[in-house]
């Protein structure tokens, strides 16, 4: 990984982090694991990964510090670019969630987050940690979250085909695959801390 693309994740991680931890205080609906994880169930977390107010944000704010660093630069620093950059961000992310929640439901992998209940700040970061890379099953068990580990590499991969030149690379692919890591990471981190509604 270059300078150039070393810096780029860690300003992004770094933007995606900081969004994040301003939100901790925001309401948002979740579905929590209790429900089964039935094909109506898997349709709601795909819209509301997609299509929350969250998801929104996140998007937009991801959009917004690549237009301040203008990246990609094909794109430019202006509104238009800011527009196209959404619709990239955006589109990335849906990739990634239909081929995750379409690839986990054929051996039922549930991919939706389960706040820990009565452990400290560390079991509970530690437990954000571990459901970035495992998941439940059907019947409520931890197992790896293998549909996630093909679907975060594949759809950094796979979006090289639509990415301007300067972001369609092997090295871009694996920073995206490592940024979509760290920003479930920090996505769990949120819905751990969040307060309780």
């Amino acid at each position: 990984m270059s300078f150039h693309s070393s810096s780029q994740f860690i300003r992004r991680s770094a933007s995606i982090g900081a969004f994040l931890l301003a939100t901790v205080f925001t309401r948002t609906a979740i579905a929590q694991t209790a429900d089964p994880f039935n094909g109506t169930e898997r349709l709601r977390w795909l819209v509301h990964q997609n299509l929350s107010p969250t998801a929104v944000a996140v998007n937009t704010v991801v959009a917004a510090e690549e237009t301040a660093t203008n990246s990609p630069r094909e794109y430019g620093p202006h509104w238009a670019g800011f527009g196209k950059r959404v619709g990239l961000v955006t589109a990335n992310y849906g990739v990634k969630s239909v081929m995750e929640a379409g690839i986990g439901s054929i051996w039922g992998e549930d991919p939706r987050y389960d706040r820990t209940e009565g452990q400290g700040f560390r079991g509970r970061v530690g437990h954000a940690f571990k459901m970035t890379f495992f998941a439940r099953d059907r019947q409520g068990n931890y197992m790896p979250a293998y549909a996630r580990y093909l679907a975060i590499p594949g759809s950094s991969f796979l979006a090289n085909s639509w990415m301007p030149d300067s972001d369609s690379n092997t090295a871009e692919a694996l920073s995206r695959t490592g940024l979509s890591f760290a920003g479930r990471f920090a996505s769990n981190v949120y819905k751990e801390f969040r307060p309780r509604h």
